[in-house]
């Protein structure tokens, strides 16, 4: 649930993003059960429900900022190994548990995860390697356990991944072949559909 963080750059803050380890938990459309949201402009929802974060990655963070960072640092649900952004696409489905995920969009950083590790240049670096992680909706609610494996249950036919969208998303904001490519995957989050369809419709007009 929410509660207030103390930032490393001083003050305070609500926020979600300090999640702790369980055993189980039972994922519905929602989210994890417990799992509270205290920015709900920018975070949760139905396409937003679940958020992955590649293991991989800490040891890349870690080495380049030269620290040791916590579990969930990124704020993720799921922490995955072999799942990396390159890999993954808009669209694909999993079972996790006894639960169904699909991929819906990537994941766009925001200042909490800087102010809760104290390092300045985190969001920038996620935003600019394209190491954010990426977002789910809940296709079959059930049980999630803490050795529950994760397996591939379909591919998006059209093979767009998170690290190409996201090279398109805070990259290439006019590349329009880009985001026509993005627009046509079906399981895409509606935000990003209508956020990119906007985009889209004005670099058409110009």
């Amino acid at each position: 649930m929410p509660r207030i963080v103390q930032s490393t750059t001083g003050g305070e803050f609500s926020s979600a993003i300090c999640k702790q380890s369980v055993e189980e938990a039972f994922l519905s459309v929602d989210g994890f059960q417990g799992d509270g949201i205290a920015d709900m402009k920018h975070h949760g929802g139905p396409d937003r429900a679940v958020c992955v974060y590649p293991s991989e990655h800490y040891t890349f963070w870690e080495k380049k900022f030269s620290c040791t960072l916590p579990s969930s640092t990124f704020g993720e649900n799921l922490t995955v190994d072999g799942m990396l952004e390159k890999d993954i696409c808009i669209g694909d489905v999993f079972t996790v548990g006894d639960a169904v995920i699909q991929v819906t969009q990537g994941r766009v950083p925001c200042s909490t995860i800087s102010k809760r590790t104290g390092l300045p240049d985190l969001m920038r670096g996620m935003v600019n390697t394209g190491f954010t992680g990426y977002l789910c909706r809940v296709v079959e609610e059930g049980i999630v356990r803490s050795d529950s494996t994760i397996t591939s249950l379909q591919q998006d036919p059209n093979q767009v991944s998170i690290l190409y969208a996201n090279e398109v998303y805070f990259q290439r904001p006019k590349d329009m072949e880009g985001l026509k490519r993005i627009l046509e995957v079906d399981a895409l989050a509606e935000e990003w559909q209508n956020m990119l369809m906007k985009r889209l419709e004005k670099l058409e007009n110009i």
